[in-house]
């Protein structure tokens, strides 16, 4: 039986800027991923802190929101069978340095925040992660 889940990505300010939204989206659309919504956004410091709120008090907490509000950025729900885990071996390690080649973020990330990608790591992320840009969907 195919379990359809639904994964939430976000292109990166780095990214965004760069000119890779296109690039990026063909990619999940090779390996079959079906994009459900897709919309661009400039977070506020308050939607990125509650949005990353898992990680705060961490010591990269600051920078990566920071970062997260220098620009533009995409969201896209995508959904396939398997999307999570599928999404992140497409996507690779968050260290960029660590990516495979042909990863995303092998391909496209500057280190460990400016990594071309966000995607959910875990059923429950996803959930929550959908429901915080597309509360329709989740």
């Amino acid at each position: 039986m195919i379990i359809v889940e639904r994964t939430l990505l976000i292109i990166k300010p780095d990214a965004v800027e760069r000119g890779l939204i296109g690039e990026i989206i063909s990619r999940f659309e090779r390996a079959e991923f079906a994009i459900r919504a897709v919309q661009s956004a400039h977070l506020t410091t308050e939607q990125a802190r509650e949005f990353y709120a898992e990680h705060e008090g961490k010591h990269f907490f600051a920078g990566l929101i920071e970062f997260m509000t220098s620009g533009m950025v995409v969201v896209i729900a995508a959904e396939r069978d398997g999307a999570i885990q599928r999404a992140r071996n497409l996507v690779g390690d968050t260290n960029s340095a660590k990516a495979a080649p042909g990863s995303i973020r092998g391909d496209y990330g500057r280190d460990n925040t400016a990594n071309a990608i966000h995607a959910s790591d875990s059923p429950e992320s996803a959930q929550r992660e959908l429901a915080f840009f597309f509360p329709d969907l989740a």
